[in-house]
């Protein structure tokens, strides 16, 4: 692990005073669409799975997975790591947020309270899809909880469009172009994501940074990597 004095930490320039817009009081409500839903990863994952007719042998062969890690997971006896979900995901053709709105109705505004955010628990923490339920969205907002040491992984990822992180807890290195950025509460860093990248949870408790993916070709579905990204993206 690089020494601090390595460590180019981005520090949160002047920000502008903006008014606050009141909600619609037609909006719907974010109970409405999944009140506080523990999402069941595995349910989604058959539902997916069946929806394009393809078999477990079938998908274990385009993801690269074993069929007995798929049954496992559908079956709510293991939950999968980001890696895994990732393989999963692009095997599909369907963003990681795919597992949070599957049953969840398509709506121009989403609200969420604090209380109210979907999340689904995977190896390397919780991740809180904080955009589940809005139609035809080309940025994913998401809050990610990352356990004690958790990282990505010595391969780096890469999509399009840009990435933006804003550290709410802990310490979080962000290594853009083998440079590492340490993150602390406060610290944000905003990136063009066709630069390989990777990140790790260097604190010796959770950390917790709000993520947001926006993709330069909406075909891309970035959330797919890094719990979310796209293409040949991959997180180990």
């Amino acid at each position: 692990m690089p020494d601090r004095k390595t460590l180019i930490g981005l520090k949160p320039g002047p920000l502008r005073r903006q008014r606050l817009r009141r909600t619609p009081a037609n909006a719907p409500s974010f109970a409405s669409l999944a009140s506080g839903l523990e999402v069941n990863v595995g349910h989604g994952l058959r539902k997916l799975r069946s929806e394009r007719s393809l078999s477990i042998r079938a998908l274990a062969e385009k993801s690269g997975l074993a069929v007995n890690t798929l049954s496992l997971i559908e079956n709510g006896k293991t939950s999968p790591s980001c890696s895994t979900l990732q393989q999963i995901a692009t095997a599909l053709g369907v963003p990681i947020t795919a597992f949070f709105e599957t049953e969840l109705p398509q709506n121009t505004v989403v609200y969420v309270r604090a209380c109210q955010r979907s999340h689904a628990a995977f190896t390397h923490g919780t991740l809180e899809d904080l955009g589940a339920g809005l139609r035809n969205r080309v940025v994913e907002p998401l809050i990610v909880t990352l356990k004690p040491n958790a990282g990505s992984g010595a391969t780096s990822i890469v999509h399009t469009g840009h990435e933006f992180v804003y550290c709410l807890q802990g310490r979080i290195i962000y290594t853009v172009e083998e440079h590492p950025y340490l993150l602390e509460p406060g610290d944000s860093l905003l990136f063009e994501s066709h630069l390989p990248h990777r990140w790790q949870n260097i604190d010796s408790g959770s950390s917790q940074a709000l993520l947001v993916l926006c993709p330069s070709d909406t075909r891309d579905r970035p959330t797919e990597c890094h719990f979310a990204l796209n293409g040949s993206a991959r997180v180990t």
